[in-house]
């Protein structure tokens, strides 16, 4: 459910428009409050589980996200939409957290990488298919159906509680662990304003978010419990994964999030017809991401990073240049095959390589950071690149409202095509980017 919905609106964002009368700026923040919420909270909800016991905030995550899809689901407007998303954030960032802990409290650290690998992969597959899901769902035809996608949470959430009372042993926590407050509203403030900023094209709320999220640093380098432990970033092979994991997440979050909307609101084409596009990243990454992994394990994760970003480099580029003809089943879904085959190449080691880099007293914070970091990516690439496309729309000749629903025409379709370009342009930079990161930050002595 976190991750799924972390993508889920992407092909549902002109319907969910149309419903609501909801503007661009306000689609962008459907997407963004989530991750906003989430990337900023999943390391306080990490601690909240060391203190209050990681199944009990497990739990209250999972209730506090099933009360919130149902606000999702009943919104009578964007504005009401956005709200609930941040509360889903919220509640995500109590969630996520837990399931990684209890994935790694219950393996011995011989089986751990490869419980972990498997977790990370299930979680990149659910990202990859939060579109797909949207997309078979919107096709159903009311213009109400974007409302199901919510709303099968309820029933989801209802399954995950009673699996985890009756399978998972509760824990008193630690007492006396404390909770820093004071950075996770530090974090939350900052990137609130750096997001809005990016969102809404307003330079004045970027020199305050960006100095509070440096009053945010300087808070975790003395707070007697940070919630972002920077001493493990002395590690060159944790602070290279780590920069390789925003850059991938960054670049993959681009394409999810906007390639679907251009699809069916620029060129037309039936949201069932394009999950067709978006099916081989969630496939590929669930079929080779086990033999990725095994054969990272002979030869090193930096070699198969270094590869897998070269494939999603290159079908990212392919994606910008052809994007503009609007060639949907020729060019565009071939280059996301090639972008599948990537994601599946470099999942399973990106993770692995992070647990390999800290000792066993580490990996807690360590899985933590790593996430909050690539949902961090997610969460930029949503708010700065609605703008690059809306400008290259612009000078391609189109209305400055880019993607904007019932214009159909050739101009829009070209116009269309060129903000998107502009966005796999970006993508690929920051794909190239992370794997290289990757292959010179792991390179062995």
């Amino acid at each position: 459910m976190g991750f799924i919905d972390s993508s889920v609106t992407a092909i549902a964002l002109p319907s969910i428009r149309a419903d609501l009368g909801a503007s661009l700026t306000a689609a962008q923040w459907i997407g963004s409050a989530y991750l906003l919420a989430l990337a900023a909270l999943v390391l306080t909800g990490g601690a909240m589980g060391d203190r209050f016991g990681v199944a009990r905030v497990f739990g209250l995550g999972i209730a506090g996200f099933v009360a919130a899809s149902v606000a999702c689901a009943l919104a009578p407007n964007a504005s009401t939409l956005v709200a609930a998303r941040l509360l889903q954030g919220v509640s995500a960032g109590a969630m996520v957290p837990g399931s990684m802990a209890l994935v790694a409290r219950t393996y011995p650290r011989a089986e751990r990488g490869r419980a972990l690998g498997i977790w990370a992969s299930a979680s990149a597959m659910t990202t990859a298919s939060g579109p797909i899901l949207g997309g078979l769902v919107v096709s159903l035809g009311p213009d109400w159906a974007w409302r199901l996608l919510f709303a099968i949470n309820l029933p989801l959430g209802i399954g995950a509680l009673a699996l985890l009372r009756r399978h998972v042993r509760r824990d008193a926590g630690r007492p006396g662990t404390r909770v820093d407050w004071v950075g996770a509203m530090l974090a939350t403030t900052g990137l609130a304003l750096l997001t809005a900023a990016l969102t809404q094209g307003r330079v004045s709320l970027a020199v305050p978010g960006a100095a509070i999220l440096g009053l945010f640093i300087w808070h975790e380098t003395r707070a007697e419990a940070p919630m972002l432990r920077l001493a493990l970033f002395r590690n060159r092979a944790f602070a290279s994964i780590n920069a390789a994991t925003f850059c991938l997440w960054f670049a993959l979050s681009a394409i999810l999030f906007y390639l679907p909307m251009t699809a069916v609101a620029g060129w037309g084409l039936p949201e069932a017809q394009v999950t067709l596009a978006l099916l081989p990243i969630p496939g590929l990454v669930g079929l080779l991401s086990t033999p990725a992994g095994r054969l990272a394990d002979r030869i090193g994760a930096g070699p198969m990073i270094g590869t897998g970003g070269a494939l999603v480099t290159l079908a990212y580029a392919g994606l910008a240049l052809f994007s503009p003809a609007g060639d949907f089943w020729g060019r565009i879904l071939p280059c996301m095959v090639v972008a599948g085959l990537g994601m599946a190449t470099l999942v399973a080691p990106l993770t692995a390589s992070v647990m390999a880099a800290v000792e066993d007293d580490d990996q807690g914070a360590a899985s933590g950071i790593n996430n909050a970091i690539a949902r961090l990516g997610g969460l930029l690439a949503v708010s700065l690149l609605g703008g690059v496309a809306a400008a290259a729309y612009a000078r391609a000749g189109g209305p400055v409202a880019f993607a904007a629903p019932g214009l159909a025409d050739t101009a829009h379709r070209a116009a269309t095509g060129a903000g998107f370009a502009a966005i796999a342009t970006l993508a690929a930079l920051f794909a190239a980017t992370g794997a290289l990161i990757a292959t010179l930050g792991l390179r062995r002595n």
